[in-house]
């Protein structure tokens, strides 16, 4: 842990507040997410603290309190004072999300921030764009979250392209598959849903992205990756037919035998069957395999806020396309 003397004053840190945790990454300038100057998480489990009705219950309210209240206790005792207090749509989404962000901000002094669909894609397509770096080509940019999916693309810096599709994760097995184990009816019913989806999001401008390198910037894709056979050490990819041999696999497992698979985490169990389907979809639609980047929109946001402090865009740390 670096001492607070070791962190300038011209750093900048996002507090991404999730369903799964809340981390606090801090980067300085010239710094690189890869080696964060400074790195604090709390876990949560807000997937588990919604009402019938969506709201977030009272003992959610104060865990988010006490995450926030933590991250930010952490970045002021190492003298970091530009905090952007990302929420994500497991509270943008939640039916009193105004009520919650009133309350952590009485409670905390911090007022939680949220950003569109289509920001959330802008952003990460920055972050794999400063990942892979311009010798890569045009990219399509896919992120599977909880709550939707981010879609962009382009050739340059800044994305041409950019949509926001409610199919996320944890909404998909909220609304299609809530019982265990999922019949292939059921599973088939979301399969179609989320092709016609991407199908519709995507297919005016296919021609246009028929060249682009497709790359993947989620927990959800890079843990398919990992069940379907990618390995450490090789190249991070995932193919259409090895995930579609994996669907049937993962409709007939409860989440508590799907825990026991290769790259499915406990907490992530219950969601990635609906993880899986949607990205049959989009690798459906957009070619078949996506390569696997560990960068995304917080990742995109750190990089925009050190931007405007003026320092020039980070080195990319990939020189040539995998």
């Amino acid at each position: 842990m670096p001492n607070a003397s070791k962190i300038g004053k011209s750093a900048v840190g996002v507090l991404d507040v999730g369903s799964f945790s809340a981390r606090l990454v801090v980067l300085e300038p010239g710094g690189t997410p890869l080696e964060p100057a400074l790195s604090h998480q709390t876990r949560l489990r807000l997937d588990r603290e919604l009402d019938p009705a969506g709201r977030l219950t009272e003992r959610g309210i104060a865990a988010v309190s006490a995450a926030v209240s933590a991250g930010i206790t952490m970045a002021a005792k190492h003298g970091v004072t530009d905090v952007y207090p990302l929420a994500t749509s497991s509270i943008r989404d939640a039916g009193n999300a105004r009520e919650v962000v009133r309350r952590i901000a009485r409670e905390t002094g911090v007022e939680l921030r949220f950003l569109s669909g289509r920001r959330e894609a802008e952003l990460a397509y920055l972050g794999a764009r400063r990942w892979y770096g311009a010798g890569a080509g045009p990219l399509l940019v896919l992120d599977i979250g909880g709550g939707t999916v981010e879609l962009a693309a382009g050739r340059g810096e800044q994305a041409g392209f950019a949509r926001s599709l409610r199919l996320g994760a944890r909404s998909m097995t909220r609304d299609w598959l809530p019982v265990e184990p999922v019949s292939g009816k059921r599973a088939g019913a979301l399969r179609e849903h989320a092709l016609e989806e991407v199908t519709e999001a995507l297919g005016d401008v296919l021609p246009e992205i028929a060249d682009h390198r497709v790359v993947g910037c989620s927990k959800v894709l890079r843990q398919l990756a990992r069940l379907a056979g990618d390995r450490p050490g090789k190249a991070r990819e995932l193919r259409l037919e090895d995930l579609r041999a994996w669907i049937p696999r993962l409709a007939a497992l409860p989440s508590a035998r799907r825990a026991e698979l290769p790259g499915i985490s406990r907490v992530r169990a219950r969601q990635a069957l609906a993880g899986a389907i949607v990205a049959e979809a989009l690798l459906t639609v957009s070619g078949g395999k996506v390569a696997i980047c560990p960068w995304s929109t917080r990742d995109g946001l750190l990089l925009t806020l050190l931007d405007r402090r003026g320092e020039s865009p980070i080195r990319t740390h990939r020189r040539r396309a995998a």
